[in-house]
């Protein structure tokens, strides 16, 4: 009986390992699972707050936006790669936010690709969505270098 149970356990972590992987791959068409090049948008309002995301897909710099008569929930990036592209948010900062909508357990999400405060824009995914720290070869610091 504790063979079945090994071997059940066994396949059970196997798909699971599998699952993940393929939902966090990019696939043809899309720069990743969570960001949507297609239903790309801008908003525009003020930080109410600033949260560190501690678990998976969620780590990193989050914005609360209010904008107009709601919030939304922004996604920014690592913290580390944010701090050292010269960037920090703070309540009451104005910001301009070109992203895309994202729902995740059951919670609708608005995944940056660029902000613009205070005139300087940073630059946390490319026009495909793909983050700027991830892949092309990792510099110093975890941060992503370009082939010039």
């Amino acid at each position: 009986m504790k063979s079945k149970s090994k071997t059940m356990n066994l396949v059970g972590t196997m798909l699971l390992t599998v699952t993940l992987t393929w939902a966090q791959a990019p696939r043809a068409g899309h720069a990743g699972r969570m960001y949507d090049v297609a239903n790309e948008t801008v908003i525009k309002g003020t930080i109410e707050a600033v949260t560190q995301g501690t678990r998976g897909q969620m780590m990193g710099t989050h914005v609360t936006v209010k904008v107009a008569d709601e919030t939304r929930q922004v996604v920014l990036g690592p913290s580390t790669f944010i701090a050292s592209k010269g960037f920090s948010f703070a309540k009451g900062d104005l910001a301009e936010v070109t992203g895309s909508k994202a729902t995740m357990m059951g919670t609708e999400y608005f995944i940056a690709r660029e902000v613009v405060k205070d005139g300087k824009t940073l630059t946390l995914r490319d026009k495909s969505g793909i983050p700027e720290w991830a892949g092309r070869g990792m510099g110093r610091g975890g941060v992503a270098t370009k082939p010039q």
